[in-house]
């Protein structure tokens, strides 16, 4: 990693009791020179006398959420980390883990990542990682939105505490999450051991990577289909149905036509700004017209991150693939909502 490389940022989020700073300590193990900020709720903090390992350096934000009370701390802290890293009075640490609290909303936390400029330049957002407990899972996300909010916004969910829980509750559990979050892999996780290389590097459009796996990071047959455009033959659409007792889903849109920019940028704005709250994470490769390579668009509620653009298109069986694919999790907002904002500012959407 050179000097000039914006570091990758772990968003490290899960509910309470779920098993985050027994992972945390496991990832110092496995990447000891990394960078903490937990944010613990209350005036005393105690999670950050658990940690063990690590060779980084450790910033606590106490007194609140991450997500309101505290939130203006998080980038004054970032710049300090960076500035001390610079001028070598920290440890020459190569990533950093927020830890957040129980109850965080990730969105403010990514709003900050991308869209304050000097942390934007030295920071770079890697992926969030949930961690879902096993045994009581299920009741948190049948009590409270903030669990379900978590888990469909992550990259990747760690299961924990499987060895506690009976192998129905494990079974059901999955279910649940393949409906509330079809793209992200699920890791099992005893006392905080995973496959951490797994867990870490994720942007499949950083630096680090070589070639991007749109496939994979879009993911786009597990959701159900909206709006199949000309899909190839033998497609069938979503695996996992959603669940109906859940407002939480994930569905996905095909346009067979190159899309204009400007209408298409419109209309992802007035469903950021209309409905941010109900927009959870959107994925997409768009084809846009008069551009020869595809660009990346992804969003986590109303924080949007900067397109990208990728060397060239997707193979196909018959050679590049030059749909626009979305893929929407979206929480009580209607599929034929979307697809009709989307399909009014655009030219025509392949059905």
């Amino acid at each position: 990693m050179t000097a000039h490389a914006p570091l990758p940022v772990t968003l490290l989020t899960g509910f309470l009791g779920s098993g985050k700073t027994t992972l945390l300590n496991r990832l110092l193990g496995h990447a000891p020179l990394t960078a903490v900020v937990m944010n613990e709720f209350g005036e005393v903090g105690l999670d950050h006398r658990l940690l063990e390992g690590g060779k980084g350096p450790l910033a606590l934000l106490t007194g609140g959420c991450v997500c309101c009370q505290v939130s203006g701390a998080l980038a004054p802290t970032l710049k300090n980390l960076a500035l001390g890293r610079a001028d070598g009075k920290l440890p020459p640490f190569e990533r950093v883990v927020i830890e957040t609290t129980g109850i965080a909303d990730p969105a403010p936390i990514l709003d900050t990542l991308l869209n304050e400029r000097w942390i934007a330049t030295r920071f770079r957002m890697d992926g969030v990682v949930s961690t879902v407990d096993a045994v009581l899972g299920m009741l948190q996300l049948d009590g409270y939105p903030e669990a379900m909010r978590q888990v469909a916004v992550a990259d990747r969910l760690v299961l924990t505490k499987t060895d506690l829980a009976q192998p129905g509750q494990v079974t059901d559990l999955v279910a649940r999450l393949r409906t509330l979050n079809p793209a992200a892999p699920r890791l099992e996780a005893r006392w905080g051991a995973v496959d951490f290389t797994q867990l870490l590097d994720l942007d499949p459009f950083g630096p680090a990577r070589k070639q991007a796996d749109v496939a994979r990071w879009l993911a786009r047959e597990r959701y159900m289909p909206v709006a199949r455009g000309t899909l190839p033959a033998g497609r069938t659409g979503a695996r996992h149905a959603p669940g109906a007792d859940s407002p939480i889903r994930g569905f996905s849109l095909d346009f067979a036509e190159p899309l204009e920019w400007e209408r298409l940028s419109a209309a992802l704005e007035m469903l950021s700004a209309f409905r941010p709250g109900q927009l959870l994470r959107m994925k997409a490769i768009v084809h846009v017209r008069d551009r020869e390579r595809p660009v990346v668009l992804q969003a986590v509620q109303h924080v949007r991150y900067p397109p990208v653009e990728l060397e060239d298109w997707p193979q196909g069986e018959g050679g590049a693939d030059r749909h626009s694919r979305f893929v929407f999790i979206t929480d009580g907002l209607e599929e034929a909502f979307v697809r009709k904002l989307l399909g009014d500012f655009t030219d025509r959407m392949g059905v």
